[in-house]
């Protein structure tokens, strides 16, 4: 009776021994390590198992709030071979660029766009008789009340009103932007977004872009050139030009040296049933926007510019020497009741590059077309 009941005794340690490990390898298999308890438990119960188990390399967590590692980089030619490749390392993500000024076109074709509006591309032809005063090259168009003739008189004599110094260190020329906002379209399709403004804060898109065409030329010509990129009608479109004038007073304050002041701005035509028109020409076999000049004139009261004359005589100058470098860049020079802040010098002009259905990229052409063609003007030299 007695060898019974230790029979049972052991059997009863075997079985609450056994159950006890189980529970250990359950209770341990949720503890960090897991693996290596789990095994070490069933080590205990059956080694054959425990050793034919493939267990698994344990991996190290990145910290919160590190990013995940990389690949190794590419060993160093102090270090041992490779006998296969290694993968390149991922590349850190870098917040985006601000875009370069560029005249590529972002986009290569129009999106899908919802009720699209049309455009139509026109070369505009340069004018003669009433109303036109015939360079020889281009024409200037009369809008003001003076004869004709008293036009004529005013753009004969064939000096300028100002002497430019080549290669000086100061500054000659300044180009800036009233309207700097003023956009084109980013894409060739004859296709418009009627919801698009055609302004951004862009510069590699709006008219920064073309300025800085412009300046590009004139400096490497000898014209020393400033640029400024101030966005005169941004956040406010109202009072761009006291703003603009303001701008222009300041940069002449500081370098009287300066004798022409461009204000570089892109025409808006369109049709009356809502086609926008480009106006566009071929040079070398590229679509290039067309350009404009407008000189402003006194009018004896509201407007006063009491050396309009010599403005004009400059703005016919110019345009005399794109056209013929460049036939059909150009369209007539406007001589109208038009302030523009150009009483500041006897140099002040504003153009117009293109339109807003003109594409980026042909207003950058012809920035460097009426820049070239200005350059030689002042006596600069191209390569």
């Amino acid at each position: 009776m007695s060898l019974l009941r230790r029979c049972l005794t052991a059997l009863l340690c075997a079985v609450f021994l056994a159950g006890g490990m189980v529970s250990l390898a359950v209770a341990a298999a949720r503890l960090p390590g897991r693996d290596w308890l789990v095994r070490g438990a069933l080590l205990c119960q059956d080694p054959a198992a425990a050793v034919a188990v493939s267990w698994p390399v344990p991996m190290e967590k990145p910290r919160p709030g590190s990013p995940s590692q990389s690949p190794a980089p590419a060993a160093t030619a102090s270090s041992a071979p490779s006998a296969t490749p290694q993968p390149e390392p991922a590349a850190e993500e870098q917040p985006a660029p601000t875009p370069e000024a560029t005249a590529t076109p972002l986009p290569s074709a129009a999106p899908e766009i919802e009720n699209p509006g049309a455009i139509r591309a026109e070369t505009f032809a340069q004018g003669s008789g009433d109303g036109y005063v015939t360079l020889g090259a281009g024409s200037i168009r009369n809008l003001t009340q003076y004869s004709d003739a008293d036009l004529r008189a005013a753009v004969t004599t064939p000096s300028l009103p100002f002497d430019v110094e080549v290669n000086s260190d100061e500054p000659q020329v300044l180009i800036l932007h009233t309207h700097a906002t003023e956009t084109y379209q980013t894409w060739p399709d004859l296709v418009y977004d009627p919801d698009f403004t055609a302004r951004t804060r862009n510069t590699a898109l709006n008219m920064c872009v073309v300025g800085e065409k412009m300046a590009e030329v004139l400096n490497a010509a000898g014209i020393n050139t400033l640029h400024d990129t101030t966005l005169h009608d941004s956040p406010s479109y109202t009072e761009s030009y006291d703003r603009s004038y303001a701008t222009t007073q300041a940069y002449l304050e500081k370098y009287p040296s300066i004798k022409v002041v461009l204000d570089v701005h892109r025409d808006a035509i369109e049709d009356s049933d809502g086609t926008r028109v480009k106006p566009l020409c071929t040079v070398g076999g590229e679509d290039t926007a067309q350009v404009m000049i407008i000189a402003g004139c006194d009018n004896g009261s509201s407007i006063s510019l009491p050396n309009w004359r010599l403005n004009l005589r400059f703005a016919a100058a110019w345009e005399e020497a794109m056209e013929s470098r460049t036939s059909g860049l150009t369209r007539p020079v406007m001589c109208a009741y038009r302030y523009y802040n150009q009483d500041l010098t006897t140099g002040s002009l504003l153009i117009e590059i293109g339109g807003h259905a003109n594409t980026v990229a042909e207003a950058v052409r012809a920035g460097q077309y009426a820049a070239e063609a200005l350059a030689v003007l002042l006596g600069g030299h191209l390569d």
